[in-house]
C-alpha cells in the first residue's frame, strides 16, 4: 500500500474558511456535486446554502402525501412539529428528497426540497422507536437508521453509558432491527465495498464495525468488533471515509478531529478543545459524573461541540465540519478526496 497522505497532515487554522451564517445547530451537512450544501437546523428544517453563498431556510411542514407505513393525519404531524422537531442526521433519498432522523419527534421522516414532510416510521416491532439519531442510504437503496437509546430522558443514557442503542434497516421486508446493544449509537458509514458497516458508539467511547451479510431473510449484520482504540480520548460523534480508507471522526465536546487509518491507528488532525477541561470531562464521563458545566468548559471555538464531517467540492477534497453549538460551517482543504456518497453521481 502506498504512503498514507494523512500521516503528516494537520489542519491549519488560518486556512479554515467559514461557510454560511446565522445557522442553528448545523449538526449534519449534506453536500451535492454542484456545491450546494444542506444543513440540519434546530428551527425545524434544513438550511440550503447555494454555491454562491446565498442561503434559504426550508422549514418542515405537514404533507398531504400520506400512505406511509405509519400513516396519520396532517394535524397529528403538525402537533408533533409544535412539540419540537429537531432534525439530526440527514441523507438523500433516491429521488432527491431528504431523509431525516428526527431527534425531536423520534421518527424517521422524509421531506421534499420545499419542506413538505411525512413520517415514514415512528414505531418498530410495536414500540416507539426511541431517539433516532442518524440515517444512511446504501447502494441497494436500503435505508439504515441508528437509535441512540430508548431511555427517557435520553441525557440519562448519555451520562451513564446505557447500552440499549440499536441499528435498523428499511428494505423490502420493512423496518427491522439488525443489531442492538450499543453504547449510544450515533453515525454509521459503509466502507468502499459496503462489506463492513462502521458504527459510532458515543459513550463507548469507540468505533465498532460489523460485517454486512446478504441472506434469504434479507441483509444482516455479523462479527461485531471494535475498530481502532477502545478509548478514543473523547466521545465520538460523526464519521466519514476518505478515498484511501482512513475513517475521519469527530470527538464532540473535547472538539478534536481525528482519523483512524485502515489499520486502526489514531491520528489527531485538529485539536480545538481546552486540554485541561477536556481531560477532566473524559475522566468524569468515564465515571458517569460529568455535568453540563464540564461539557461546556471543554468546547472549542472553531466548531463548538464538533459533531460531523462531510466531504464536498467538485473534487471531494473540501471538508465541512458540523457542530451542535456553531452558527457557521468551517471548511478546509484535504490532501485527498473523500469517499463519494451514494447520491454523489445521481441526478435529481
Amino acid at each position: 500500500m502506498s504512503a498514507n497522505p494523512l500521516t503528516d497532515f494537520q489542519v491549519q487554522r488560518e486556512r479554515i474558511v467559514n461557510v454560511g451564517r446565522d445557522l442553528q445547530r448545523p449538526e449534519c451537512i449534506l453536500a451535492e456535486r454542484d456545491g450546494t450544501l444542506w444543513s440540519a437546523d434546530a428551527r425545524g428544517g434544513v438550511m440550503r446554502i447555494a454555491p454562491d453563498g446565498s442561503q434559504r431556510f426550508v422549514g418542515q411542514r405537514a404533507s398531504d402525501r400520506f400512505g406511509s407505513h405509519d400513516a396519520g393525519s396532517a394535524q397529528a404531524l403538525e402537533n408533533k412539529f409544535t412539540k419540537g422537531t429537531l432534525p439530526n442526521g440527514l441523507a438523500f433519498a433516491a429521488n432527491g428528497e431528504i431523509l431525516i432522523a428526527n431527534f425531536g419527534t423520534d421518527a424517521l421522516e422524509v421531506m421534499t426540497r420545499d419542506g413538505a414532510t411525512r413520517t415514514l416510521h415512528e414505531r418498530i416491532d410495536g414500540e416507539a422507536i426511541g431517539k433516532v439519531n442518524f440515517v444512511l442510504r446504501d447502494s441497494k437503496n436500503r435505508v439504515w437508521i441508528t437509535v441512540s437509546t430508548r431511555v427517557n430522558p435520553w441525557t440519562k443514557a448519555a451520562a451513564s453509558r446505557v447500552c440499549d442503542g440499536y441499528i435498523a434497516v428499511l428494505d423490502e421486508h420493512g423496518l427491522r432491527v439488525v443489531a442492538d446493544g450499543f453504547f449510544f449509537t450515533n453515525e454509521i458509514r459503509f466502507d468502499a465495498s459496503e462489506q463492513w458497516l462502521y458504527i459510532v458508539e458515543t459513550t463507548g467511547p469507540y468505533v465498532s464495525r460489523m460485517r454486512v451479510v446478504e441472506s434469504d431473510r434479507g441483509v444482516e449484520l455479523a462479527q461485531r468488533e471494535v475498530f481502532g482504540p477502545s478509548t478514543l480520548g473523547g466521545p465520538p460523534d460523526g464519521i466519514a471515509f476518505d478515498a484511501f480508507g482512513n475513517l475521519w471522526c469527530t470527538l464532540v465536546m473535547v472538539d478534536q478531529l481525528i482519523a483512524l487509518t485502515p489499520r486502526g491507528d489514531k491520528l489527531v488532525l485538529l485539536d480545538d478543545g481546552d486540554p485541561v477541561a477536556s481531560a477532566e470531562l473524559v475522566r468524569k464521563l468515564g465515571e458517569g459524573s460529568a455535568s453540563a458545566e464540564d461539557m461546556l468548559n471543554a468546547r472549542g471555538t472553531i466548531a463548538p461541540w464538533l459533531a460531523s464531517i462531510t466531504f464536498g467540492g467538485p473534487d471531494l477534497r473540501t471538508v465541512y465540519l458540523g457542530s451542535l453549538m456553531g452558527s457557521t460551517i468551517p471548511s478546509f482543504r484535504s490532501p485527498l478526496a473523500g469517499l463519494a456518497m451514494v447520491h454523489w453521481h445521481e441526478s435529481h
